[in-house]
Formats: C-alpha cells, sequence, structure tokens
C-alpha cells in the first residue's frame, strides 16, 4: 500500500512528532514490534506511529542519515511473510499497515501503526522465539518504547473504553458522501502516492489504505473523521458544523441589542477553517503605520496578527465536540474578538493553567485524528504549541494577551483575541466592507444622517461625512487625528480619503507636512 503522507516529511521529522517516528537501521523483530504495540496503544492519544525501516540517525540530532542505508529489496517480500506470523502474536489481534519507498535509490519499509480501537495490546518479549516468552504492555516514552508498570498500566487498561469520536465508525455515512475531489485535494497537498491512485482504483480501497474503515469485514463503517475531512457537507451527520460570525458595534455588553448578523461558513471542516480564516483576514486584518516625531523609523502594528487568529480557528474546529449541535461562534466587538467552540479542555488540564492561558497540555484528545490531518496540512502546529504561539504574535504587534475562559463542567472553551489598542473601532464601517452582513432585528444601531457639507457624495461614500465633518472643523488633522476622531481605523481613513480625492470631493493643498486639507464645492 502508499502510504497517506510523504516519505520525505517521515525522514525530516516534519508534520509528524518525533515521538511517533521511529528510524531502524536494519530489520530486527523483537525491537521492531515492541514498538508496533507501543504504537498500537497510543497511550498518550498521539494517532500511534511509524517505524521506517533502513534508516540510520545521527547520534546527536536524532535525524535521519541521508543518503540512506536502505534494505535489501530483495529480501522485503521474506519480511513482509515474517510479519504476517508477528502480527498474529499481539493480543489482540493487530495488523499494521506496510509500505515499500524508494529513497536514494534505496528500498525502505516504512510500518504505519495507526492508534488500535481495541487497545490495550500486548506483545511476546520475543516474536521471533519459537518457544513461548512472556508477553507484556508496552507504550511510547518519549522516543522509546517501554514496558508498562504500575500506574501506566492501570491507565492503559482503563484506554479500553475511550476511542475518540472521530475515530469511531458511523452507520450512516456511505462512500458516496465522500467528495474524491476533497480526498484527491488532500492527497495532492500533502504530496501522498495515492493522488495518483484515484482515478485507477476504487475509492472503498483508498480509503481502507488510509485506515479509514472499522469494523468486521461484514459490517465495514467509515469513521467519523472520514466525513469530517472529505465529505462537503458534514452537517448531515454532525449537526451545525459551521462558523457563525456575529458583530456587536458598541459592544456586547454595553448594547446587546446592537448586533450585525454576519456570514455562516459551512463545508468539510477545512474548507470551513480556510473560507473563517479568508473572511476574517478581509474583513478585520488591517495594517496601520505610524510615523512618530522622535524616530526616524516608523511604527507598524496589525488589528489582528493573522497568526492569531489562524491558531484560534483552526483549534475551535479542531476541538469542537462534534456530538454537540453548536457552532463555532466568533464574536466580533470594538475591542476584540471571541471565538467559542463546544466541548471544553480536558480535565487533566488544570484550572490554573487555563486561568493562566499560557501552555496547555492535554493528555487526551478528543478528535485526535482529525489533529493529524489538519497538521499534515500545514492547519496546526504541534501539540499543546497554539496558545504560546497566540501569546507570542500578539507580544510582537504590541497587542495585550489572549484571555482562555471555560465553565466548571468544561462544556465549552472560549478564547478572546484583543484589537491592537491604537486601532480605534475598527467594526463601525463593516458594513460597507461586506454585503452579508445584515442588521438583526433587534438592531437599533442609527444610520448617519444627511449633511450639507456634501450633499454630491457619490454612493458608498457617505460613511464619509464624519471625516468631511471634522475636516471642516480642522483642515489640518491628521490620518491619525481623523481615525481617533471619528473611531475607525487608520486604514480605512486613509481608503475613504483618497476615494474622497478621487471622486474630487477634498484635495491637499500643500505638503503633506504643512498643508491642509480643503472641502471642494
Amino acid at each position: 500500500m502508499a502510504l497517506a503522507i510523504n516519505i520525505n516529511d517521515l525522514l525530516n521529522k516534519q508534520k509528524i512528532e518525533s515521538n511517533r517516528i521511529e528510524f531502524k537501521k536494519g530489520w530486527n523483530p523483537a525491537s521492531i514490534y515492541h514498538s508496533v504495540c507501543a504504537f498500537a496503544n497510543d497511550f498518550d492519544d498521539l494517532g500511534g506511529g511509524y517505524i521506517v525501516v533502513g534508516v540510520d540517525t545521527d547520534e546527536k540530532t536524532g535525524v535521519a542519515v541521508r543518503p540512506v542505508e536502505g534494505i535489501p529489496t530483495e529480501k522485503i517480500d521474506g519480511f513482509l511473510q515474517e510479519m504476517v506470523g508477528y502480527n498474529n502474536k499481539i493480543s489482540p489481534y493487530y495488523m499494521p499497515r506496510t509500505s515499500v519507498e524508494e529513497v536514494d535509490g534505496k528500498s525502505l519499509l516504512v510500518i504505519w501503526c495507526p492508534a488500535g480501537i481495541n487497545r490495550p495490546y500486548s506483545v511476546p518479549e520475543n516474536v521471533t522465539a519459537k518457544s513461548m516468552t512472556k508477553e507484556y504492555f508496552y507504550v511510547r516514552s518519549g522516543t522509546s518504547s517501554i514496558i508498562a508498570k504500575g500506574e501506566v498500566l492501570d491507565e492503559l487498561r482503563e484506554l479500553a473504553s475511550r476511542v475518540p469520536f472521530d475515530e469511531r465508525g458511523n452507520p450512516d455515512i456511505r462512500l458516496e458522501d465522500i467528495s474524491t475531489l476533497l480526498l484527491r485535494e488532500y492527497l495532492v497537498k500533502v504530496g501522498s502516492k495515492l493522488a495518483s491512485d484515484i482515478n485507477i482504483k476504487p475509492l472503498q480501497e483508498i480509503l481502507e489504505q488510509m485506515d479509514l474503515f472499522v469494523g468486521p469485514k461484514e459490517n465495514r463503517m467509515l469513521r467519523n473523521v472520514a466525513a469530517m475531512m472529505f465529505c462537503e457537507n458534514p452537517s448531515k451527520f454532525f449537526k451545525r458544523t459551521q462558523v457563525e460570525i456575529v458583530y456587536f458595534p458598541e459592544g456586547r455588553l454595553k448594547n446587546p441589542s446592537n448586533l450585525y448578523e454576519g456570514a455562516v461558513i459551512t463545508g468539510s471542516v477545512p474548507q470551513i477553517i480556510d473560507r473563517t480564516l479568508e473572511y476574517l483576514k478581509r474583513m478585520l486584518v488591517m495594517q496601520s503605520i505610524i510615523k512618530l516625531n522622535d524616530d526616524y523609523r516608523s511604527k507598524k502594528f496589525y488589528t489582528y496578527p493573522y497568526q492569531a487568529l489562524e491558531e484560534s480557528v483552526t483549534n475551535s474546529l479542531y476541538h469542537r465536540d462534534y456530538q454537540e449541535w453548536e457552532p463555532v461562534v466568533i464574536t466580533v466587538e470594538p475591542d476584540g474578538i471571541t471565538i467559542q467552540n463546544v466541548g471544553g479542555p480536558d480535565r487533566s488540564i488544570s484550572a490554573a493553567d487555563i486561568s493562566r492561558c499560557d501552555i496547555l497540555v492535554s493528555r487526551r484528545y478528543r478528535n485526535r485524528r482529525l489533529g493529524e490531518y489538519l497538521k499534515e496540512l500545514d492547519m496546526t502546529e504541534g501539540r499543546s504549541t497554539g496558545i504560546p504561539t497566540i501569546q507570542n504574535v500578539l507580544e510582537n504587534n504590541g497587542s495585550p494577551r489572549a484571555t482562555v475562559v471555560t465553565d466548571e463542567d468544561r462544556t465549552f472553551f472560549r478564547i478572546t483575541i484583543p484589537c491592537h489598542e491604537t486601532a480605534g473601532n475598527i467594526i463601525a464601517d463593516i458594513a460597507h466592507k461586506d454585503g452579508t452582513l445584515k442588521a438583526s432585528k433587534r438592531s437599533t444601531l442609527k444610520k448617519t444622517p444627511k449633511s450639507g457639507l456634501k450633499s454630491g457624495l457619490k454612493s458608498g461614500l457617505k460613511s464619509g461625512l464624519k471625516i468631511l465633518e471634522q475636516i471642516q472643523n480642522n483642515p489640518q488633522s491628521t490620518l491619525i487625528e481623523l481615525a481617533k476622531q471619528t473611531g475607525y481605523s487608520r486604514s480605512w481613513v486613509a481608503e475613504t480619503m483618497k476615494r474622497l480625492q478621487e471622486q474630487g470631493v477634498i484635495k491637499r493643498v500643500g505638503s503633506d507636512r504643512s498643508g491642509h486639507w480643503e472641502i471642494v464645492g
């Protein structure tokens, strides 16, 4: 079978955590099957792992030595036949996937070990021994496979009843629900050789190779993650799998009746993430440049750093509880954006860690396979890095820190990303940027009154009346002063004034530094 990811990503330890990859210089079944067992047990809910046979490693860095060592091609069939017998020695039965890959002109044997659904698994200490040897449960500890003992073994046994939701079989998902276009797009993006098989092999065979089926031969079911990733309408199976955006121009607490309902974004989970981020970037991510009087350098900042939004939106869809019929809701207020999803953080994360909103290290993941896919698409970073990344980019932007809130029962997770303090009220003119926005029936937002300053304003520029009023009061007003006086962002003021000049409504008299604005006519 072909791998669902690119072999070079494994060798370079990219997109897959290093503790999920093990390199073996040669064929050593006894040691290899300790790791097969450990990856199948998946004690930390990381999603299993990969064993690459035929690769030597650098002792200092642990990365693959190139060119690779390789294994004799003529021996590979024998190794695969041996594995049939060794798989039968795992209890309960477990069968890893295998793929022969050509790298640097040499052959490698890749053993993919997805997290097992019947864990815990045990395996003889030496699968090659002719006589019976003692069986042990193995787990991963860093980049090594060790015997599970004491409390670790007790907890491993408790995992028998814990199968992440996205890995469970769903009898309602049919093959016709899977979009071959979305599937092929994913395989192309991650560089999988399976992409070339889409048009020549049955869809079921491709999905089987990707370990997206579960259950006995007579009752094979697609896993939930198959619909999350490769169905154009996953809401058919997980109600309200969508993102809803709501605007409160005056703030939710100050005036909850004044609101605008923004976009409702649907599609597969990756599509929802991409479409939401594109929308937020277009609507809310604006750059401003301030020239300080005592410094020759300009100061640049964004209303919201894009990477902070990227991490927050992706995590909200990744960690969402897809059994609950609630959407991801993004609330936009003058001072910040709040992103909320149902399904709070695991109780292995302490309340103190949550209140600090720093590194949130979880032992259990609700949708571990979905997380794997999103990471392979470069949509999310490694586990437990999301919150630190958000805080770092906010700090570098000169923005306040993000805050996180959940409830005692951990039923929701809400993160608030503050707007840059000098950006002004950037949502005051949102309705003019997006025709999809509509006022709620409860909205009390008043329209800008007509003014005698310039009755000839063309359609779409009437919101510039506030700027004209300020210019009439103070023709020497700077962009920063106009932004503060009108409550709009500096970038919006600059764009509006450019349009007013193009339409002959205002003109600049004199130099940029010592001149003034003049209203024409």
